[in-house]
């Protein structure tokens, strides 16, 4: 399944990276891809969409940029981020990124700051881009939905379990109501991923039964304590480091190699047990997760699956998935795919060096099937593998196995739905600046 090239065409280049890449920039004007919109000629003709961003960092810069180049006919007309100086450095970035353009319209009054922003910035439009920290995501899917809006919103969809629960019940509710969710699970809109998908629906590999997924790094940004910054400030710029904001980057990252193992083997996981901790990255700064983790997920056909994450510096980096079959084995690997049976000879292979680019795919998607009255609806897979890894997190905080149903059944709510700058940040440090930590055999977690 390969996309039309002369819609998709893009420079390859990284999600948080995308708007720092100087290669986009030729004096100050963007390097647009070679996307033809006249197969968009559809049920919303030439309306022009009006489209909103809440949570202005890296991420959602870089998602507002793609969505605004994906559509001949759209309009950015509000941003919402906790705090100015994020919403500002954002706008700076994607007037930067699209040059001379009319689709950047976000008026000093449409720019909104606070805990309130996000439902002042979604209700002036049609399209909402949810990409704040995914503690807040719950919350802003459900009102999204609830007020008919299209919707872009990273990946994890939550941190906790009543967080799944909140928007499984809205994606039905998006769904039933023909609103299009696009999550930025993006190995779903990859031409690599997809060709070894088609293989496997055609049993060239036989039955998947083992696998291996991995996602070991060095890690990620630190953001240190600031003279004068409340705790919740505190907290929320250095958000990684939090469950309440984040899940531990089994969660915020990992999340993506789980994704596809649940989507290649054609299931979820029944349960999982595993171990994990601090090595490595074990300062005050570094809150209260973990720096590894590994699980071993059981899937109701009696496939297992190996899931290791790691973030130690100047250690292996490994970013792939391995899986076996009763035929053969299928290794996924950035834009490259390798399909063998099991004397080694070559079954099929996909070299994606000029694919395109699949988070630039994923937003051409979304606004084709805007216009053509079509509907796209990740929300439930967002949220299905969301609780995937959540299930993995429980495990190797309390080293204990964790079964999908009873994990389901969880109302331990990280991520309070009323904040204000007077609130009392949900975690605590401890009188020495550090934070209780996680302990198997201690630690409760359903």
């Amino acid at each position: 399944m390969k996309e039309d090239k002369t819609k998709t065409s893009m420079i390859k280049k990284s999600r948080r990276d995308f708007v720092k890449n100087t290669a986009l920039f030729t004096g100050g004007a963007m390097l647009l891809p070679n996307l033809h919109m006249s197969g968009m000629a559809n049920v919303l003709g030439d309306k022009k969409l009006k489209l909103a961003l809440v949570g202005c960092g890296g991420r959602g810069t870089g998602a507002a940029v793609q969505a605004l180049t994906a559509d001949e006919n759209i309009e950015l007309v509000a941003m919402a981020d906790a705090f100015e100086d994020r919403l500002k450095g954002s706008l700076a970035n994607i007037s930067k990124a699209m040059g001379e353009t009319k689709k950047i319209n976000v008026k000093e009054k449409n720019q909104f700051v606070g805990f309130d922003a996000a439902t002042k910035a979604m209700d002036l439009a049609d399209v909402v881009i949810l990409a704040t920290p995914p503690g807040f995501r719950p919350q802003h899917f459900e009102y999204a939905v609830n007020n008919g809006k299209h919707v872009f919103m990273e990946k994890p969809v939550a941190t906790d379990v009543p967080g799944v629960r909140k928007v499984l019940a809205a994606a039905k509710k998006a769904k039933e109501n023909k609103l299009n969710v696009v999550v930025g699970l993006q190995r779903h809109y990859q031409d690599s991923y997809l060709a070894a998908m088609d293989q496997i629906k055609k049993n060239s590999i036989g039955k998947i039964v083992s696998g291996q997924v991995y996602w070991n790094s060095g890690g990620v940004w630190v953001r240190e304590r600031q003279a004068g910054q409340s705790e919740l400030e505190y907290q929320m710029r250095n958000w990684y480091y939090f469950n309440w904001l984040c899940g531990d980057h089994i969660l915020e990252q990992h999340i993506h190699n789980i994704d596809v193992a649940n989507w290649f083997v054609g299931e979820y996981p029944i349960s999982a047990q595993g171990m994990g901790g601090r090595q490595v990255r074990k300062g005050k700064d570094h809150g209260e997760i973990y720096d590894h983790h590994f699980v071993e997920y059981t899937y109701p056909s009696g496939a297992v699956i190996a899931s290791q994450c790691r973030h130690q510096p100047e250690t292996m980096s490994k970013v792939s998935e391995f899986f076996q079959g009763t035929k053969g084995t299928v290794y996924t690997k950035g834009d490259n795919a390798t399909l063998t049976d099991w004397n080694g000879n070559s079954i099929f292979e996909h070299r994606g060096k000029d694919d395109p680019n699949p988070y630039q795919v994923e937003h051409v998607k979304l606004f084709e099937s805007i216009r053509n009255g079509g509907v796209i609806a990740d929300a439930e897979n967002g949220a299905k593998s969301t609780m995937s890894a959540i299930i993995g997190r429980m495990a190797t905080y309390s080293g204990k196995v964790i079964k999908w149903d009873e994990a389901m059944q969880s109302n331990i709510d990280l991520a309070p739905d009323e904040l204000t700058w007077d609130s009392p940040a949900p975690v605590q440090p401890n009188a020495d600046g550090t934070y209780n930590i996680p302990k198997p055999g201690e630690t409760v977690v359903i």
